[in-house]
């Protein structure tokens, strides 16, 4: 039975679910799993291994924890030694240089959560909801020194709901890039590879996306874009807007149709929170205030009534 020498590397919990898949695939000889260092968590600040080496020490499988696999001649003369077939990198958190790259026989394939050249980069989930795309899925890709810009060797598309949020989608996503590496792993099984150079012409980014990305100005977006935003970057990094210079977390909005308020006007009616957007009426259905716990905006509205009329919101 043919069996391939294989290297993991990945960081996250995202990578889980395809590290778990390698590890007990039966045409899989899983050598080794390269991940990041250790970093301190929590409130006591205590060394916390990323879940992928949990994983790894859990079932037993060697682990190479490294700032930069580049800069390891020694490790990496060891993996020459191993006869290594391919890597499998997911949400690694670092480039391959040339040498690491045609170190395996077979290159070194990159799970990426967009299909490409769609979305190039670190944060290709949120931004398919950003743009309010209906399509998004699973590419892999064989890896070159030029980000996510290798030839395609499989994807797997997959539709997304209106009410989606990155967060259910990144769950989705993380179970779907261990089904699209299984299907890739049969096709090497059968020498049935099909690669596909990608087109440049259609290549976007996705960019990192920082907290203030989740500022929301309601007097310069359309409802379609706030949602949009409200549900991509839930729960991270979160949106938020200011209400008399203090920071409002935005949870969940609806479109509120039977009242229309000019662009960036505040009004509390039947004790619902309603903010006037470019083209229609916005419901803060479910809001946080600092230091304080998530509620309704019906809960929150008997503490605006007496300020409404002084009410700025940016």
């Amino acid at each position: 039975m043919k069996k391939f020498n294989v290297v993991f590397c990945g960081t996250p919990d995202f990578s889980v679910p395809t590290l778990e898949l390698l590890n007990n695939h039966p045409h899989i000889n899983l050598k080794y799993v390269i991940s990041m260092p250790d970093r301190p968590a929590g409130r006591g600040q205590k060394l916390k291994s990323p879940p992928v080496v949990e994983y790894a020490n859990s079932n037993k499988i060697k682990v190479f924890q490294t700032e930069n696999i580049n800069k390891e001649p020694e490790f990496i003369s060891q993996l020459e030694s191993e006869k290594i077939d391919f890597f499998v990198v997911l949400a690694f958190a670092q480039f391959l240089g040339s040498k690491v790259l045609n170190l395996p026989k077979q290159g070194c394939y990159n799970i990426h959560t967009s299909l490409l050249p769609k979305y190039r980069g670190a944060a290709p989930i949120q931004y398919a909801l950003l743009n309010g795309d209906e399509t998004t899925g699973v590419s892999i890709q064989k890896m070159v020194k030029k980000m996510d810009a290798g030839d395609l060797v499989k994807d797997s598309p997959i539709a997304i709901s209106r009410t989606e949020t990155g967060g259910q989608l990144y769950t989705r996503l993380k179970l779907q890039a261990a089904l699209t590496l299984n299907d890739l792993i049969t096709d090497l099984i059968n020498d049935n590879v099909t690669v596909t150079p990608q087109n440049e012409d259609e290549v976007s980014f996705a960019p990192t996306l920082k907290k203030e990305d989740g500022h929301i100005k309601f007097s310069e977006d359309s409802f379609d874009k706030i949602w949009n935003k409200v549900r991509a970057l839930k729960p991270w990094p979160g949106t938020f807007c200011f209400l008399n210079e203090k920071r409002v977390k935005i949870i969940e909005i609806e479109e509120y149709p039977t009242v229309k308020l000019n662009p960036g006007e505040f009004k509390l009616m039947d004790q619902k929170i309603l903010i006037g957007s470019l083209d229609k009426t916005v419901r803060l259905t479910l809001l946080q205030l600092e230091g304080k716990k998530p509620c309704s905006d019906v809960k929150l509205a008997n503490g605006l009534k007496q300020i409404e009329d002084t009410i700025v919101i940016k």
